[in-house]
C-alpha cells in the first residue's frame, strides 16, 4: 500500500473564518489502513481534511476530523443498506453527496470488527469486478 502525506501539520491549521477541525489520532488512522491496506491495490492519500484510501480513482473511504470535533469516517454501500443505517441513527448517518455514502462516527466506543467489514463491503462496491472478486467478503 502506498501512502502520501499522512498527518501533516497543514491539516490542524486554522483557516480564516473557518473552525479548526482535529487531527484524526494516528492510532485509529492506522487501524483503518491495515484493513484497507490488506486489499488489492488500495492507496492512501491526504485528502482535502482527513485520509483517504482509494482503488484507482474510486474513494473507499475517508475519515476526517469535524468542524464541531467529532471525527467521521464515510464510505460506499448498497442502497438498500444506505436507508437502514439512516434509520438506525446515531453513530450512522447518510452522506451529503452520493446515494450510496453512509458515514459513522468514530469514537472510544466504536465497534472496529463492524468497521471492517463496512469498510471491506465499500471496497468490493468501488473496485473494478476483477479485483473485488479476490476478496473474502465478511459473512
Amino acid at each position: 500500500m502506498e501512502v502520501t502525506g499522512v498527518g501533516r501539520p497543514w491539516q490542524a491549521r486554522p483557516v480564516a473564518g473557518k473552525i479548526e477541525r482535529p487531527l484524526v489520532p494516528e492510532e485509529w488512522v492506522l487501524r483503518i489502513g491495515a484493513v484497507l491496506g490488506a486489499l488489492p491495490r488500495v492507496h492512501e492519500e491526504n485528502a482535502w481534511v482527513g485520509t483517504r484510501w482509494r482503488v484507482g480513482p474510486a474513494t473507499i473511504a475517508h475519515v476526517f476530523g469535524g468542524e464541531d470535533q467529532q471525527f467521521r469516517i464515510t464510505f460506499r454501500a448498497e442502497p438498500d443498506e444506505v436507508m437502514a443505517f439512516e434509520h438506525l441513527g446515531a453513530p450512522y448517518f447518510k452522506g451529503e453527496w452520493g446515494l450510496n455514502v453512509v458515514g459513522m462516527l468514530l469514537d472510544d466506543d466504536t465497534d472496529w470488527d463492524e468497521l471492517a467489514e463496512l469498510l471491506t463491503d465499500s471496497y468490493c462496491l468501488q473496485a473494478p469486478q476483477h479485483l473485488a472478486a479476490q476478496v473474502d467478503r465478511p459473512a
